[in-house]
């Protein structure tokens, strides 16, 4: 998952993958990002099946695949090709099978209808070439009661993440989820310089009898 530093979408090739990496995966990293009170605040449980949309080389795709335990399922999906061969050769050296890359489009993530319990797009969404057709797309994976959930950066100066002008204000982001069928569930406050969004399918009204 990106975290302000060029990607394949809106804003071309990545000019220096091996840096971006190195960047993803730091250690320090985990001082603003929190992985470990992220990843609990998304409630998974043993069996259930997420992808993760713009994965990179996998710095929360570990974490997600071992919440869900062997049982559960992690589809991890990237547009850019040399970031998922690091992630599973990270796979490999963690003993994890219960994780699919998969090459996903600008606007079409490419996974299987109604299959997930949960969708999580961290610091990503700004780099899709069509936000709300990816998230058509993404509410179609799933599951009927299935969650989305996107953390980005605020937009307000912060000592890491992209230029301002780049940023997502979550109002923005929310407008594009309406669009795609998605509804605002709620709203977590637990990291420093980002907005946490759950969103839900949204259920169609029914007619007066």
């Amino acid at each position: 998952m990106a975290h302000g530093h060029s990607r394949p979408g809106r804003h071309g090739n990545p000019t220096d993958l091996a840096g971006m990496i190195k960047r993803q995966l730091d250690p320090k990293r985990a001082v603003w990002q929190k992985p470990v009170r992220v990843v609990d605040a998304l409630g998974l449980r043993r069996g259930q099946v997420v992808a993760e949309i713009g994965s990179g080389p996998g710095y929360f795709t570990l974490r997600l695949a071992r919440a869900v335990g062997p049982s559960g399922h992690v589809y991890a999906v990237d547009a850019e090709p040399t970031l998922l061969e690091v992630l599973r050769a990270r796979l490999r050296r963690a003993g994890l099978h219960n994780v699919t890359p998969v090459l996903g489009l600008g606007d079409d993530p490419l996974l299987p209808a109604g299959a997930c319990h949960l969708a999580v797009i961290v610091n990503a969404y700004h780099h899709f070439a069509d936000g709300p057709a990816l998230l058509r797309r993404l509410a179609r994976s799933l599951v009927p009661r299935g969650r989305v959930v996107n953390i980005d950066w605020d937009t307000r100066e912060t000592p890491v993440g992209p230029p301002l002008e780049r940023r997502i204000p979550s109002e923005a982001f929310v407008r594009d989820a309406r669009r795609a069928g998605l509804a605002l569930m709620g709203e977590r406050s637990l990291l420093p310089h980002q907005y946490f969004l759950v969103l839900g399918r949204r259920r169609a009204s029914r007619a007066p009898s």
